[in-house]
């Protein structure tokens, strides 16, 4: 009977101790298993890739300042072309009977002016023989004024329909690219830049401008004569050096950036001009900045935070301020210390004192 009531005893006993083993083993498995890194630090200068647009040094667009018919044109596009050449000459016939009119008006005038003038000499003359009142020799010598007035303005009436006369002919305003053609012979072409057809677009590309937009963190690192490398999609196994001239000095409200002016050689005509290009500024890096893998972030109601490990092996989830965004990788402008243990893929649901056991360690992430 005792030997029955020891088997019974060990029995229970053995089974207790494999409950609490059980559950133990069972606790311990439902703890999640992390991988554990530290935060990558910068190095000692920032690779700032960024998109730009190249446009011309100087560019045109040249409209018609006379109304009339395109009678020809001298120059294509792709067609380099020097300051002062023609590119093409406009029929005005209207613009040419105003003239015509304007040039009678002014024989007319100078002819009425001319028998004024002689009249009021006359009158002078007879004044000193004492045969004609002041008064008439006076009201002569004003008729005579008035007739010259209207010489000088029938004058300036036919030079100012000249210099209109002389916009018939499109010239170059200077040394450039023919970069579009807009108008043919026989077309209608009306003045002015409202309401006026475009007719050529001259562009000036041996020196070509690049405009970047730079979020305003990084303003501060780049000033004039910051040199900077570009790309363009049509010479992929080439790069280019340029520098830095301009800043507008000042936060677009809409983009938060503020743009920078390039300045760049293309005396070979390689670079075409309002084309894309990626610009790269290598930046000193005076700010504390660590990275870490984008899978290390936590977006919940509380904001942004990476989950870190304390000396507990519990959890510690820290704030963090987002610097840069790579892609794989995040670069952190606040938030963390050099030493912190990072989980790399935290779990859904973590937060703070959660218990978690450790896989594995990396230096750096």
């Amino acid at each position: 009977m005792i030997i029955i009531v020891a088997i019974v005893t060990i029995g229970l006993i053995s089974r207790v101790s494999a409950s609490k083993q059980l559950r133990s083993w069972t606790s311990e498995q439902a703890i999640p298993v992390v991988a554990v890194i530290t935060p990558g630090m910068q190095e000692n200068t920032t690779s700032l890739d960024l998109p730009g647009r190249l446009q011309p040094y100087s560019r045109a667009i040249l409209y018609a300042r006379v109304n009339g018919y395109l009678k020809s044109w001298k120059a294509d596009i792709g067609t380099q072309v020097k300051a002062g050449q023609l590119l093409a000459e406009i029929e005005t016939p209207d613009l040419d009977q105003q003239l015509l009119q304007a040039k009678a008006d002014l024989a007319s005038s100078e002819a009425t002016a001319s028998l004024a003038k002689t009249t009021a000499e006359r009158w002078e003359a007879l004044l000193n023989s004492g045969y004609v009142s002041k008064q008439a020799a006076a009201e002569k010598t004003g008729d005579f004024m008035t007739k010259q007035a209207l010489v000088n303005a029938a004058r300036a009436n036919v030079n100012g329909l000249q210099v209109l006369k002389s916009f018939a002919r499109i010239v170059a305003p200077f040394d450039g690219l023919i970069t579009a053609r807009l108008t043919d012979i026989g077309a209608l072409i009306n003045s002015g830049s409202g309401t006026g057809q475009e007719l050529f677009e001259v562009s000036s590309t041996t020196i070509l401008r690049v405009y970047v937009n730079v979020p305003q963190v990084y303003v501060p690192d780049i000033s004039p004569g910051t040199k900077v490398t570009i790309a363009v999609p049509e010479h992929p196994d080439k790069t280019y050096t340029a520098a830095v001239v301009a800043s507008a000095q000042a936060v677009n409200n809409v983009s938060g950036a503020t743009q920078i002016q390039i300045q760049i050689d293309n005396a070979r005509r390689e670079l075409l001009p309002g084309g894309f290009a990626n610009v790269n500024f290598r930046l000193p890096n005076n700010r504390p900045t660590m990275s870490v893998p984008a899978s290390a972030l936590i977006f919940n109601k509380a904001g942004l935070s990476v989950a870190t490990i304390g000396l507990d092996d519990r959890v510690v989830l820290k704030p963090v301020m987002i610097m840069r965004d790579l892609g794989k990788l995040v670069e952190l402008s606040a938030g963390l210390k050099p030493d912190d243990r990072i989980i790399e893929n935290p779990p859904d649901g973590i937060s703070n004192g959660d218990r978690v056991r450790i896989n594995s360690i990396s230096s750096r992430n």
